[in-house]
């Protein structure tokens, strides 16, 4: 399934209540759909993508977007009263049935701002009505879980911060979330109720429940368990969709058989031929040859490194390539697998021996590339292939029998300027933890000086974005971008900001931006 996103999802991001599905009937919100039909979804950072057939969904940092035409129109869910504002941070799909998971950023004592989870929503109508969820938490008094023939102890996670959903998957009639505080759990009533579920503890590479067992499941340690443990830090999951079910930590790949009794953990120590790394951040099955890939990143050993690791007999023995790449997430184009990374988005027909990246990705129809070699997804129906990114979602219909090579679409979250003299900035509101603020300015195609200073609603100056840079610019903008930071390096407060874009000698040109944390 998907991949955490971890480090994007840290950076991005209080109980709700359960809420009620809309009031309005099926024809009136059909209706609303299409009026809100738009030609690019509402972000530029697209977290994750599901296809199935035409229908192409995507996890965003502002939300859902979902397409019924392979990209040609988007509905967009953001700001809905029904979806509300919160950030995806996990989707899934099963059956007829999608879901998605949301969290944000909270401030804690001290001033230190962390993710938290604010619950999950599914929708069987595609969209039209939205269940709400509010994130699983325990309560105080839910400090033991019968495993077998033993009571183990376990850490209550009654708070939602740094409880948030990284990963969801489904074996039938189930539906398992990871997440990193609240560990792995699974619902066998959509939601209305969670259970936790007993992985093994670091020390251990196997449970089964007529083990003996003295261990407490604890991500950290604390005052209730003296010990913590990396391998219940739970990030990433994906199944087999039948009752085979595979769970990323910090501390190995956790493999079931029998519907997420009994354990068997997979780690760099532990095999002969073992992951190259322990911390996992990304998990997907690929059907087509039953091969499993995963995202091993470093972890505590200085042995392990950063790479890739795939399985092609259920985790007995693994491969590891791209060493040194830190992988986000996996596509698969039948038994050719695709890694988005930071570095491109990295294709293989051989097994991983060799990998081809794509050239340049050119909207022909609009001129517009796609700027950015960060890669957080991908999606794959039929000949088309879609990429999704920090700056943009692409769309490649390829063309047959060829890698990479067909066709581009690409979606931006802001169109071109409609004139020379025009500028703006997006996204406007715009939040510093969770995105960059990009400048659309143009220099009318020539070589020249560009300055861009920030300053609050009474004027007074706040921070230099670029001073006297030298830019050449069309209609399609320029890659100029504000952190959300003063010059001190601390995030602004929120409010009304101005900027000021100094272009040779013409006059300035002078923009509004909302702040909102």
């Amino acid at each position: 399934m998907k991949n955490f996103l971890l480090v994007l999802l840290l950076i991005l991001f209080s109980q709700n209540g359960l809420s009620q599905i809309s009031d309005y009937r099926i024809g009136d919100e059909l209706a609303k759909l299409e009026k809100t039909t738009a030609l690019n979804p509402t972000s530029n950072s697209i977290i994750d993508i599901i296809t199935i057939g035409d229908t192409i969904w995507l996890g965003t940092s502002r939300g859902v977007s979902v397409s019924f035409d392979k990209g040609e129109n988007w509905t967009n869910f953001y700001g809905r009263s029904d979806f509300g504002t919160d950030n995806v941070s996990a989707i899934g799909y099963y059956n007829g049935t999608f879901w998605c998971a949301t969290a944000k950023s909270v401030e804690v004592p001290g001033g230190q701002r962390l993710p938290s989870g604010t619950g999950l929503k599914y929708t069987t109508n595609n969209g039209v009505t939205w269940v709400s969820i509010p994130q699983p938490i325990d309560d105080q008094n839910d400090d033991k879980i019968q495993y077998g023939i033993n009571q183990i102890r376990a850490l209550p996670v009654t708070v939602t911060v740094q409880n948030l959903t990284y990963d969801i998957a489904f074996t039938p009639g189930t539906v398992w979330i990871a997440s990193f505080a609240g560990g792995l759990r699974k619902s066998t009533n959509m939601g209305q109720t969670w259970q936790r579920v007993v992985l093994p503890p670091d020390r251990l590479n196997s449970i089964k429940p007529t083990d003996t067992l003295d261990f407490c499941l604890s991500p950290v340690a604390g005052n209730f368990c003296s010990e913590g443990n990396l391998n219940h830090r739970v990030f990433s999951i994906t199944t087999d969709n039948n009752s085979t079910i595979y769970v990323g930590t910090a501390n190995g790949i956790n493999k079931s058989t029998d519907g997420g009794v009994s354990w068997i953990k997979f780690n760099h120590q532990n095999q002969a031929n073992p992951i190259s790394g322990n911390f996992i951040t990304a998990l997907k099955f690929n059907p087509q040859d039953n091969s499993i890939w995963a995202s091993t990143w470093k972890a505590e050993d200085q042995n392990e490194f950063y790479g890739v690791s795939f399985s092609l007999d259920g985790g007995n023995n693994w491969t590891t390539t791209l060493s040194g790449e830190k992988p986000h997430n996996f596509e698969f184009k039948f038994q050719q697998a695709i890694v988005l990374t930071g570095n491109g988005a990295f294709r293989t027909t051989d097994m991983g021996k060799s990998w081809i990246l794509p050239n340049s990705i050119f909207d022909k129809s609009t001129g517009t590339f796609l700027r950015t070699n960060t890669f957080y997804s991908a999606g794959v129906t039929g000949d088309y292939i879609f990429l999704g990114s920090d700056d943009g979602l692409a769309r490649l219909k390829e063309n047959f029998g060829t890698i990479w090579e067909g066709d581009w679409k690409v979606y931006l979250a802001s169109q071109p300027l409609t004139s020379s003299d025009e500028v703006y900035c997006y996204p406007n509101p715009f939040s510093p933890r969770q995105e960059l603020l990009k400048f659309r300015y143009s220099t009318k195609g020539k070589q020249s000086n560009v300055t861009i200073r920030i300053y609050d609603f009474a004027f007074n100056y706040v921070a230099t974005v670029i001073q006297n840079a030298s830019r050449l610019t069309d209609l399609e903008g320029s890659p100029d971008f504000w952190n959300g930071r003063d010059d001190s390096g601390n995030y602004v407060p929120n409010g009304v900001y101005f900027y000021r874009i100094e272009i040779d000698d013409s006059d300035a040109l002078f923009g509004k931006i909302l702040v909102l944390q």
